[in-house]
């Protein structure tokens, strides 16, 4: 670039407020420099956009001017690379870019294309994808922008406003240079929406309770809206040092029934029901030895699953169960405690005083209304009011926060007046409904009462979501007319919708019971039906879209945005299956494979194909086949099972016959993998089913998803090959599939053949070469957030270890493997075929002893220390290549 003279005076906008440079090309992405004017301006910060200014400067200097005094940088491309100008080497889009400082946050965004991008803008691309400061999201048109832009700057805000506030409270991810590990321990809590009042002493007697030896199993109960959860939360959060293994937080409302509990333990656990055992037996696996408490919450609609509870109490004598419902579970370990209400002002004539100390049912009123009137004040004027209100709803807090988020709206002693009417004719007709029960579902009724009617409509839609919800979600079930993102901040507004970020993204939440009432109204309405098949077809053709983004560059995104909506899917697939819509609920199991399996949905859904195929019901080939791999799949690993070759291979037959070749090869490399675990062996015919995968291979131009099954299906011929002793062939193969999978920049579709190449170069002797290979392979996986893979990456550097002498760090690796995988209940027995042979090998050593005992030490490892070792070691390995 040519030098340019130094800028005297500062361009400013005309303000002082943050400012977000917006850099792009200009004509062809004038819709989404609109889209993101007005998402920034929505956050009262200061768009800086290169056409707004006065030109007195030359065009360089006036946009590193902006850029300057800018605070986030926020660049949108799609196909143009940009003009160069004369004497100069790289666009101006380019050169913003390359002026942005280091420090400065950069969100990306990369529009999708059908079309080519111009050579220069790839190259650019190609450099935002590898700059770590960077951010980058890909979306489809304007409003899709606009939404990805209000959400990241929000997120980035808020970061920023933590880590001024606080910086030795900056997470792990950001003072590292690699991924996160999974938790060692299972302390996973929701983040509380707001402060517990007045509950001191609750905290405090389920502290003595849970320290109780005796006492396993504690339930909460109370009706809804009493707090319940709140206090199981604050409780578990207080205590949780008292549990070596933390504790683990299980929501149950957005579960339909009781035989989805055990989903929802195995979820929460982070144990993949990939369908080698009943998932029952799996959960013992884990639980059995692990110090943890394990909060349900919301029992109450599946008190069938008592039984497992007892089971799991039975066989995993240090776990401990803090359960929330509005019925006992009637076990005998069972300890009851009924939550109380919160404490109601007394009775009193005294005069008001300034700086008085309130009840806690009022401090909760008092923050409720302030975060809708940040000036409200509790004065003589309005304190008997307030103090009337909270004992009118009898000191339940759901109800207390309904009723406060109307003051900004109606003052106290207005909304004492509404309560006083309305709430006698609500409640005079339920008069038999317990007291409690009456307030909140009275207040609720009260609430919607006040809402428009176009906010009344969509809340009672929004009932048919489960768990947490995105706005692109409201749309696709909200009437068009309306404009949802103004009637749904109006129900934020009122305490009838929680909304919160997660992910980068905005999503929204109903309380149980508040959801409850929404559905109970749908139905009254008749649209109960109506707005289930809406909500089902539009997870069905959502998640399909998000499918296609499985395999590829955007795989980890997709994986978390697939991750976050699980509810809503998996709820989704059991309302086609139960409306007899095969087709749809086939193709959705299918576009989402990858997510069934990175996310251990894979037995769950293969069950539910099972399911499909015993109905009888007459079906399309093409869902057939799909339900016959998938069923046929989970069954695979099941030891002692029935065999699923015949299956397999008429289900490779069907997608043959309706031209999916992609479905022919995944049931061929599966029915080759079944052949080859027989008992015995038949590796003529494995052989044979995998090099069917490999034939008529597309040439140039492939799809995605049939690259990745041709890389899949390398792999496991290589893994046969590698089992058979044939190195050379084996590594062909791997090396085959690892450029596949390069080429198509799939995270998971790679860390099969670094893997497996890993350990075709420690059984060659390249002890460096392997662990070059296992420590990508281990990034990727930590990346993607794949527990199972851990431990694959574990064992692969137990072989390193050896390789280079260190029996007592292979020993620690050996144990925390293990420990790993008894953790995740793996029970595949293939998994270790090749940690085997390692250990066995040192076993038969002078080093027996040693091995043995860092074992032990290796199982009390966390997944931290376990993978630090695990890079200790890939180091030491470079450096023994470096100093022979």
């Amino acid at each position: 670039m040519t030098a340019e003279p130094a800028v005297r005076s500062r361009i400013r906008t005309p303000d002082q407020r943050l400012r977000v440079f917006v850099s792009s090309t200009l004509q062809e992405l004038a819709a989404e420099r609109n889209a993101a004017r007005r998402a920034i301006e929505r956050l009262s910060a200061a768009p800086v956009m290169f056409e707004l200014g006065a030109r007195p400067h030359p065009p360089r200097s006036l946009y590193r001017a902006y850029l300057e005094q800018s605070d986030i940088f926020v660049g949108i491309y799609w196909e143009r690379y940009g003009w160069i100008a004369p004497g100069e080497t790289v666009s101006g889009l380019e050169d913003e870019y390359d002026l942005a400082p280091t420090e400065m946050p950069k969100l990306m965004y990369f529009k999708e294309t059908k079309g080519e991008r111009d050579p220069g803008l790839v190259r650019l691309l190609d450099r935002i994808r590898n700059d770590d400061t960077a951010a980058y999201k890909h979306f489809r048109d304007a409003k899709e922008l606009a939404r990805l832009l209000v959400s990241d700057l929000a997120v980035l805000l808020a970061e920023r406003f933590d880590d001024s506030r606080s910086p030795a409270h900056r997470t792990r991810s950001e003072s590292s240079e690699h991924p996160e590990t999974p938790p060692s321990t299972a302390t996973a809590l929701p983040d509380p929406l707001t402060r517990l009042f007045g509950r001191e002493q609750a905290i405090r007697h389920l502290g003595n309770l849970l320290a109780a030896p005796e006492v396993r199993l504690v339930t909460l109960i109370g009706p809804g809206g009493i707090g319940k959860t709140r206090l199981a939360i604050e409780a578990a959060r207080t205590f949780a040092d008292r549990f070596g293994d933390g504790v683990l937080f299980v929501p149950l409302a957005p579960i339909d029934g009781a035989g989805q509990v055990p989903n929802a333990i195995a979820q929460a656990l982070g144990v993949p029901d990939t369908g080698d055992a009943p998932l029952d037996r799996k959960l013992v696996v884990s639980l059995h030895t692990r110090q943890l408490l394990l909060i349900l919450d919301n029992f109450e609609h599946v008190v069938d699953a008592a039984s497992l509870i007892s089971r799991l109490l039975g066989e995993a004598p240090r776990l401990k169960l803090l359960v929330t419902s509005r019925v006992l579970l009637h076990l005998a370990p069972e300890r009851a405690y009924e939550v109380p209400p919160l404490q109601l002002p007394d009775a009193s004539t005294a005069a008001w005083e300034p700086g008085r100390s309130f009840t806690p049912s009022v401090e909760l009123f008092i923050e409720r209304a302030r975060s809708v009137k940040p000036d409200f004040e509790v004065n003589a004027e309005n304190v008997a009011a307030v103090e009337d209100i909270v004992a009118r709803l009898e000191g339940v807090p759901l109800a207390i926060e309904l009723a406060a988020a109307r003051v900004r709206l109606l003052p106290p002693r207005a909304l004492l007046g509404k309560l006083d009417r309305q709430l006698a004719v609500l409640v005079g007709a339920r008069r038999d409904a317990p007291s409690r029960q009456q307030a909140v579902r009275s207040t609720i009724e009260w609430s919607t009462r006040l809402l428009s009617d176009e906010e009344r409509a969509l809340l009672w839609r929004v009932g048919v979501f489960a768990g947490r919800f995105s706005l692109e979600a409201v749309d696709a079930i909200g009437d068009p007319s309306i404009d949802v993102l103004t009637v749904l901040e109006g129900l934020v507004d009122a305490s009838l919708v929680r909304q919160y970020e997660r992910n980068g993204r905005t999503y929204l939440q109903l309380l149980t019971t508040v959801r409850e009432y929404a559905l109970e109204r749908l139905e009254a309405e008749g649209l109960l039906s109506e707005l289930e098949d809406a909500h089902a077809h539009h997870y069905a053709d959502w998640g399909q879209r998000m499918g296609h983004h499985l395999v590829g560059p955007r795989q980890r995104e997709t994986l978390l945005a697939l991750s976050d909506e699980r509810d809503n899917i998996l709820s989704a697939l059991r309302h086609l299956l139960a409306a007899g819509d095969w087709d749809t609920a086939a193709q959705l199991v299918y576009r989402l494979y990858v997510y069934w399996w990175i996310d251990g949905l894979l037995g769950e859904v293969g069950e539910r194909m099972t399911m499909l195929l015993q109905t009888g019901q007459p079906m399309s080939n093409r869902s057939r086949a799909i339900a016959m791999w998938m069923s046929s799949f989970s069954g695979l690993f099941q030891p002692g099972g029935k065999s699923p070759i015949s299956g397999l291979a008429e289900t490779a037959e069907l997608f043959a016959q309706v031209g999916d070749r992609t479905g022919e090869r995944f049931a061929l490399v599966a029915l080759g993998v079944e052949y080859a675990t027989t008992d015995p062996p038949d590796l003529d015919r494995a052989t044979a089913a995998m090099e069917q995968a490999l034939d008529g291979a597309a040439e140039g131009g492939a799809d995605s998803w049939d690259v990745w099954a041709r890389a899949f299906a390398l792999v496991s011929l290589g893994r046969l090959e590698l089992a058979q002793r044939n190195l050379p062939r084996s590594v062909e193969l791997f090396r085959e599939g690892l450029r596949l999978s390069e080429e198509i920049q799939d995270d998971f579709a790679l860390t099969f053949p670094l893997y497996h190449l890993g350990w075709a170069n420690l059984w060659d002797g390249d002890v460096p070469g392997a662990a070059g290979l296992m420590e990508r392979q281990l990034e990727l996986t930590l990346r993607l957030g794949h527990s199972q893979g851990v431990a694959y990456a574990l064992e692969s550097f137990l072989g390193v270890a050896a390789g280079l002498g260190d029996i007592e760090t292979a020993g620690l690796l050996n144990g925390a493997a293990v420990a790993l995988r008894e953790r995740f209940a793996v029970f595949d027995p293939q998994d270790g075929i090749f940690r085997l042979g390692v250990v066995e090998k040192i076993r038969r050593g002078a080093g027996r002893e040693r091995f043995d005992a860092a074992v032990e030490q290796g199982r009390r490892l966390t997944v931290d220390q376990a993978v630090a070792i695990a890079r200790e070691v890939a180091v030491a390995a470079q450096r023994a290549q470096a100093d022979p």
